[in-house]
């Protein structure tokens, strides 16, 4: 695969000790999808599958000079944000995005609350993050909880999640995913809403503790489909495939909410060319 068609996934969110969520799983994901994933950590976690027990916060300066280095030489097709911890560095953050890659696509994945229920955003940042980030994104990828901090709405039904979707595309971005997996029942439903449209994606819940890092690594899923040409319905419809399968396929590592497989597109291959 040549430069061109790979695709350049910049990364902006915190590390997990665990490998499951954040930097690591993103990276693993773009990679497993063809992509180049470049990063910017904002954090170190001391994470593991039962939780977080301790952040380290990167000192702004370094997390600005990672960005502006990697968007000045390598730049971006899309760029996808994690966990930004503080008001101080979502509106840094803002800045260099639209003064270093503005046309690259944005994908903020609004981080708030770790699987074992640890917060990761500070209570002003959530102020910073809707009126600075989000008027930039082409999509936003909150769970329902994080919709319903986002839009002061609670939401426990499908049309709480569309009514959320609305709320928030009223914000400035293009595009939102609320995601469902939080919500009870059998059946996942994600509403994907654009100024235009809104759309039902739906598939059957896994019943299983092994779902760590999903929502990082749906994000970076669609960031990395983007960045090779998909439209976004493609990458989300294919983002959600994929998250599926490393689901199915995870590896059960761990005491607590174990990670997905992330590897899950290179095995198949590897299947594929030992049975040819």
């Amino acid at each position: 695969m040549s430069g061109e068609d790979q695709g350049r996934v910049f990364i902006v969110a915190g590390s997990d000790s665990g490998g499951g969520a954040g930097i690591q799983a993103d990276i693993k994901t773009v990679t497993a999808l063809g992509g180049f994933a470049a990063t910017a950590i904002t954090a170190v976690t001391v994470q593991d599958t039962l939780g977080v027990h301790a952040i380290h916060e990167v000192p702004l300066d370094i997390v600005r000079g990672q960005i502006r280095v990697v968007l000045d030489d390598i730049g971006a097709d899309a760029i996808k944000t994690g966990m930004l911890h503080s008001a101080e560095i979502i509106e840094m953050v803002a800045d260099e995005i639209g003064l270093r890659a503005p046309d690259a696509a944005l994908i903020v994945d609004p981080v708030m609350i770790a699987k074992g229920g640890a917060s990761l955003l500070q209570a002003d940042a959530v102020v910073a993050l809707k009126r600075a980030l989000i008027p930039l994104a082409t999509l936003v990828t909150p769970n329902a909880p994080e919709a319903a901090a986002l839009t002061g709405r609670r939401i426990e039904t499908l049309e709480d999640q569309k009514a959320a979707a609305d709320a928030l595309i009223g914000l400035g971005c293009e595009a939102v995913l609320i995601k469902g997996g939080h919500i009870p029942g059998d059946t996942i439903f994600d509403v994907l809403a654009m100024e235009e449209t809104i759309e039902v994606m739906s598939s059957p819940r896994i019943d299983t503790p092994h779902t760590h890092g999903t929502g990082c690594t749906l994000a970076s899923a669609i960031a990395a489909f983007l960045a090779q040409g998909a439209d976004l319905r493609e990458a989300v419809e294919a983002a959600r495939d994929y998250v599926h399968m490393a689901i199915l396929t995870a590896p059960g590592f761990g005491k607590g909410h174990g990670p997905l497989n992330h590897a899950w597109t290179v095995q198949s291959l590897e299947e594929e060319e030992y049975e040819q």
